[in-house]
């Protein structure tokens, strides 16, 4: 009879499940797959290159994180010159003092890679089989296919072939992606851009964002506890540019995200005449019930007025409660519904 195998639970072995231990404490399992993500500009590539040095070296990580088994480390930069590479590992060793003539990172040189392509994809497995890296940083996913990265059915495809990689030779798979551009308030992971497989396939993943000059670093872990807005800089000694975990006392918390309510009578405190719904909702970006929503409740306590060209503030704040109508076309024409 043609079964599947299967083995008592109790019989499982232990040294089978990476996810019980450390490649850098705190911020990757060890074989673990997933994504360091964040939106452009925010040193993903720097952050990638760090974790290539501790894990090649045995350095902490952003001289904080202790690495917990060191080997050699497999890279394919498809954004960035090799020189720029070469450049960035060299400073990032100076500052983990670090030889870098001695750095077990290899580089793939090929000018393309397409994780799509069974041909490519061999020749990837090849490598890794050859190599026996402890980790790969494919950095930037949008450079390593040419699928469409909103459709589940295809970019998953491509992640479990990245998932038989890891499991074929129990090397631990990180894969730079971008997040949008206006996702500061969403959960980092839902962030991502494309399918949310993305999300769903990391067993640890890694969130970089930026607010004004200051950076911060988000862990998630399938199977250990997740930290929140590590608070990280830039830095360069001489022609060496680092990451590093900055001083707490020496980083301003950041100003919270004004509400909604807070960016409507914001936005309207700087015009000097009405604006209709839809106007103010392109200039707020927030959906169309949001803005009727505040303004209904800013016009409850006299903040808001209107008139037949639209809304705006009162600053004297003296007008009693008035009704406000919010259509979802572009003029308060009083035909929506009004609000006591």
């Amino acid at each position: 009879m043609n079964q599947l195998p299967v083995t008592r639970a109790s019989e499982l072995s232990i040294d089978s499940a990476p996810l019980g231990h450390w490649l850098i404490e705190a911020l990757w399992s060890d074989q673990a797959v997933g994504i360091l993500g964040g939106e452009p500009k925010c040193c993903k590539s720097f952050l990638a290159l760090d974790l290539a040095v501790s894990v090649a070296s045995g350095a902490p990580c952003l001289r904080r994180f202790a690495v917990q088994r060191t080997g050699p480390v497999l890279l394919f930069p498809a954004e960035d010159s090799l020189a720029v590479v070469r450049r960035r590992l060299e400073g990032i060793c100076s500052a983990a003092e670090v030889g870098f003539q001695s750095l077990a990172v290899e580089v793939i040189t090929a000018p393309t890679l397409r994780l799509d392509a069974p041909k490519d994809r061999e020749r990837l497995t090849n490598t890794v089989q050859a190599l026996q890296p402890r980790l790969l940083i494919l950095d930037p996913l949008i450079r390593l296919h040419r699928l469409d990265e909103n459709d589940a059915c295809q970019i998953a495809a491509l992640l479990s072939y990245l998932r038989q990689l890891q499991r074929a030779f129990q090397v631990a798979v990180l894969v730079v992606h971008h997040a949008r551009k206006d996702a500061n308030s969403t959960r980092p992971g839902q962030a991502l851009r494309g399918s949310s497989e993305l999300h769903g396939w990391g067993d640890s993943n890694l969130y970089m964002r930026r607010r004004g000059a200051q950076l911060t670093l988000s862990t998630e872990h399938r199977a250990a506890a997740s930290q929140d807005h590590i608070p990280l800089q830039l830095t360069q000694t001489g022609s060496a540019v680092a990451l590093c975990v900055a001083n707490d006392s020496s980083i301003a918390e950041p100003a919270p995200e004004p509400s909604a309510l807070q960016r409507v009578q914001q936005i309207l405190s700087g015009l000097d005449q009405p604006v209709t719904v839809q106007q103010l909702r392109k200039l707020c970006g927030l959906r169309t019930a949001t803005v009727c929503s505040c303004l209904a409740e800013l016009a409850e306590t006299g903040v808001v007025s209107r008139d037949s060209r639209g809304y705006q503030l009162n600053p004297a704040l003296q007008s009693p409660a008035v009704s406000l109508s919010c259509p979802i076309g572009s003029q308060g024409n009083g035909n929506g519904k009004h609000l006591p």
